[in-house]
């Protein structure tokens, strides 16, 4: 698939299949904006019609030499698959590349992200099927979501080729994505070779750095959690060993941050290789793949010539975390990710329930990284019996969830010491102030139709307390930013809108306050920590113009324009003060909410549309 200013280059490519197999197909509108889409469904509809298998190349590939035998080998031997045989070193799939050649694997199983659709190869059946698919749900969406969400729908899995055998050719990109930087892959092999073996890995747990963050993406069955690295090795016992490593490094000649990020990564993935083998990495494979870590995490933020002095002091920084990390995991010995947060696991004595069923099971296991032992019940009736030291109920106005009343009937039942109940900013809809305390609202409530229903819940639970003789404490949220946070706040419309390529409607006077999910946790484990005090918090972790919210949805979803409208005299939330849990509790908000948001446009894009652990899956070998 090219544009036909790279029609030379793309004849160039096809010309190397020597038995003639290889059709360029050129952008149907080439005036039209620069987009991978266009010419993807004409790219996918050309199968031949004794076809097994179809390959769509980018126009900006470079081939290993013996591709095409190596491609015919593995379409035979996994026939029902996706193939992707180039995985980019900026994405969460890098890890999975990284552990793959790390552990002697020639081939591993793909994460949740889109698919790397450089050099991708379906089955014939699936290949014909994608046209109609994204003519269905393609909606602006990019391509390469669009290819993931096909594959997801019909229950494709995609492997991955370790090493890669198709690199990516250093040209400016039509498709727009040159803002993305640098971009190579994560282990390249210039020569296919035999794939000797179609077993496929798996992993669980998938360190990765990405956009300058270190994270893990660790599986709960079916659902994946990506979590700050930090935290994952909390978790497993293993921060001191992690912290200890890193306080002996030394100056490395870069930037701080990008030493502790690197180190983590690097640590992370070698507590993953001693749980997944016993045999150490080849060195020079461990060389290959650490010499793509640092461009790979850093190449949205550095030029390629900022990163070329940085790559030998990152991957020797890197080797050096690497084998602390195996050292640390063998020494310990292994320690199961503890699956406390998730529905029907053990009693906790915090029981989170109500709103999402992904972001309740999210909080508690963040609480219980805060040392709030924390579990998500959607059926509080199941724990009868059990004793429960605080409740938290997550209160939403769009119906999903148990009611307040429900909750607190069980409560009651459980005898529960104490119950609090998380509400919204949008309480004070309408509420004649600029910034207002937990005070400000008149006795008799307010008058805007959505924020008086936000305000009847919290007096339900309050007369219940007083009734009962039980803490009832009310945590007013800002707009909610991260994974599984509400999709109809103003941040999540817009990331969809420019994932979309649809422009974001900015109204004129309006300002955000938002609150990651990081800081939630965070502040209900201060409430937690001692007696009930006030009865009433406002939570918040950042106050947005309307221009700079817009901002941040771009820089983290997608570039798009955006139109100004004016008021159209509907209220506007006003700002909350905090000022009063800072005082009672001590609690400030601490996490970086631009990564907040960042994971919040990657769920978006890449990870509700999962069809749960119940759909149908395609068979591996299908």
């Amino acid at each position: 698939m090219t544009h036909p200013r790279r029609l030379a280059a793309a004849e160039e490519i096809a010309a190397k299949d020597v038995q003639g197999r290889i059709r360029v197909v050129t952008d149907p509108d080439p005036s039209g904006p620069p987009t991978a889409l266009r010419t993807a469904n004409p790219s996918w509809s050309c199968v031949g019609d004794a076809a097994t298998h179809h390959i769509v190349f980018q126009d900006d590939v470079v081939l290993a030499d013996g591709f095409f035998p190596y491609a015919e080998k593995i379409a035979a031997a996994a026939p029902g698959e996706a193939v992707a045989f180039y995985e980019g070193w900026e994405g969460r799939n890098s890890g999975v590349v990284r552990l793959g050649a790390l552990t002697g694997a020639h081939w591993a199983y793909a994460i949740d992200e889109h698919v790397p659709s450089l050099a991708l190869m379906l089955p014939a059946e699936v290949a014909r099927s994608y046209a109609q698919f994204a003519a269905q749900h393609g909606g602006g969406w990019p391509y390469d979501v669009v290819v993931q969400r096909c594959l997801k729908t019909l229950g494709v899995p995609v492997r991955l080729a370790v090493p890669s055998t198709v690199d990516h050719d250093d040209v400016p990109s039509l498709a727009g994505n040159s803002k993305h930087g640098w971009r190579r892959a994560t282990y390249f092999s210039d020569s296919a070779g035999e794939a000797p073996t179609s077993e496929c890995s798996s992993f669980s747990v998938v360190p990765f750095y990405q956009y300058g963050e270190s994270k893990c993406a660790v599986r709960y069955g079916a659902r994946w959690e990506y979590l700050d690295t930090d935290r994952y090795l909390r978790r497993i016992g293993l921060s001191d060993s992690c912290d200890a490593g890193f306080a002996g490094i030394g100056q490395r000649g870069l930037p701080t941050v990008v030493c502790r990020q690197a180190w983590l990564t690097a640590f992370a993935t070698g507590v993953a290789v001693a749980d997944l083998t016993s045999q150490s990495p080849d060195p020079a494979v461990a060389r290959a793949v650490m010499d793509s870590l640092g461009p790979g995490g850093l190449c949205e933020e550095y030029t390629g010539m900022e990163l070329l002095p940085m790559i030998p002091k990152i991957r020797e920084l890197a080797l050096e975390a690497l084998e602390s990390g195996i050292m640390a995991r063998r020494a310990a010995g292994h320690r199961a990710v503890s699956l406390t947060g998730v529905t029907g696991t053990s009693s906790a004595p915090v029981v989170v329930t109500g709103g999402s069923g992904e972001f309740g099971a999210q909080l508690a296991r963040l609480l219980t990284d805060a040392g709030c032992g924390a579990n998500f019940s959607e059926r509080l009736d199941s724990l009868q019996g059990q004793e429960v030291r605080a409740l938290i109920h997550l209160g939403d106005r769009h119906g999903s969830g148990p009611g307040v009343a429900d909750v607190l009937a069980h409560a009651e039942k459980l005898a529960v010491e104490r119950v609090i109940h998380l509400s919204s900013a949008d309480v004070y809809r309408g509420a004649d102030a600029d910034a207002c305390t937990e005070a400000s609202l008149p006795t008799t409530g307010p008058r805007d139709v959505e924020a008086r229903a936000w305000w009847d819940a919290e007096q339900v639970c309050l007369l219940w307390g007083n009734e009962t003789d039980t803490p009832v404490q009310i945590v007013r949220l800002a707009e909610q930013v991260g994974p599984h946070a509400p999709s109809h706040g103003v941040l999540a419309t817009w990331m969809l809108q420019a994932w979309t390529r649809r422009p974001m409607v900015l109204v004129e006077g309006r300002r955000h306050q938002l609150v990651d999910h990081r800081d939630i946790a965070g502040a209900l484990a201060a409430i937690l920590e001692g007696p009930a005090r006030s009865p009433i918090y406002n939570i918040a972790s950042a106050l947005y113009e309307e221009s700079e919210l817009a901002q941040l949805a771009a820089e983290t979803a997608r570039r798009t324009p955006w139109e100004q409208e004016p008021a159209d005299g509907a209220p506007f939330p006003p700002s909350m003060s905090t000022a009063l849990i800072t005082a009672e509790t001590g609690w400030q908000a601490t996490a970086p909410l631009h990564s907040g948001a960042r994971a919040q446009a990657q769920w978006l894009a890449c990870d509700i549309h999962d069809p749960g652990p119940d759909a149908p899956r395609r068979s591996a070998n299908a």
